[in-house]
């Protein structure tokens, strides 16, 4: 269970890596907010209270691994991954400019970041290899997968779904992003999905539902994911898209847009606790 200090301090790191998720792509012009803003509240709790890692020594062999299998939200992760200490927060300017590493979509030359990713679908393969070479090797990490449930609509995720449970990976987490909103509209319009937690559970994975805002029930079902020791754990955090700024919340076209004139950026960082 958290502490009330404890709750307080990743709200705070929560706003921050939404702050600096809108500054990136308003500065860019380009960019995807609406799932860096659902999506933080997860990476604060993820980075700064549950995962064993080192921002100093990024390689450790023996580090809990994350990919951002939805890697067009790379403003949320490379947030988080500057305020984490993995490289300085100054280099946050550089997003999707040239001759910076920190491209549109996450990928593996920056520092932190353990999969190239932007291909829906993919990611969630990735972490099923590495989990089943924790387990080959004897490893006690654990791998975090964040998917988005635009993403639940590829083959490939379920069939990753099938493997995780065919090796019994106890020692891999998805957190799904359940927003309801994609590039082009609400999920359910596109491709109704369903009770999503049911259908994973039949496909043999522990199933845990939450709100994916309220920093308790994110980090004890995390946890409660780490004693599972005979499946695989999947989270379905329920959230909303472009949390924080009133005018992205629930609206699709801010799937891939910054705000769209200095007034709308000046709104969001009000909004956000930037301004004083």
């Amino acid at each position: 269970m958290l502490s009330h200090e404890e709750i307080d301090y990743l709200k705070e790191i929560a706003r921050k890596i939404r702050v600096s998720s809108v500054r990136m792509v308003y500065e860019a012009k380009s960019g995807h907010p609406g799932g860096s803003l659902s999506f933080a509240d997860i990476f604060s709790v993820l980075y700064f209270k549950v995962m064993n890692i080192d921002p100093l020594n990024p390689e450790d062999p023996n580090r809990d691994r994350f990919i951002l299998s939805k890697g067009h939200a790379s403003p949320g992760l490379y947030s988080t991954l500057a305020l984490r200490g993995y490289f300085p927060t100054t280099l946050l300017s550089g997003f999707r400019k040239l001759n910076s590493k920190l491209e549109g979509h996450v990928h593996r030359g920056v520092p932190g970041v353990e999969s190239s990713t932007g291909s829906l679908g993919q990611g969630l393969g990735v972490g099923i290899g590495m989990a089943i070479s924790a387990k080959e090797q004897g490893k006690n990490y654990r791998v975090y997968v964040g998917v988005g449930d635009g993403e639940m609509e590829e083959g490939n995720i379920w069939e990753s779904l099938m493997a995780g449970y065919k090796f019994r990976l106890s020692n891999i987490t998805v957190i799904l992003d359940r927003n309801r909103v994609q590039l082009d509209g609400m999920t359910d319009d596109i491709m109704p999905m369903g009770d999503i937690a049911s259908k994973v559970r039949a496909f043999g994975w522990s199933v845990q539902e939450i709100n994916g805002h309220d920093y308790s029930e994110i980090y004890d079902a995390l946890e409660k994911a780490k004693q599972q020791k005979e499946l695989p754990s999947f989270i379905v955090a329920n959230t909303v898209k472009g949390k924080g700024v009133s005018y992205m919340e629930g609206n699709p076209k801010y799937h891939g847009a910054p705000p769209a004139n200095e007034d709308e950026y000046s709104k969001a960082m009000m909004e956000l606790g930037e301004v004083s």
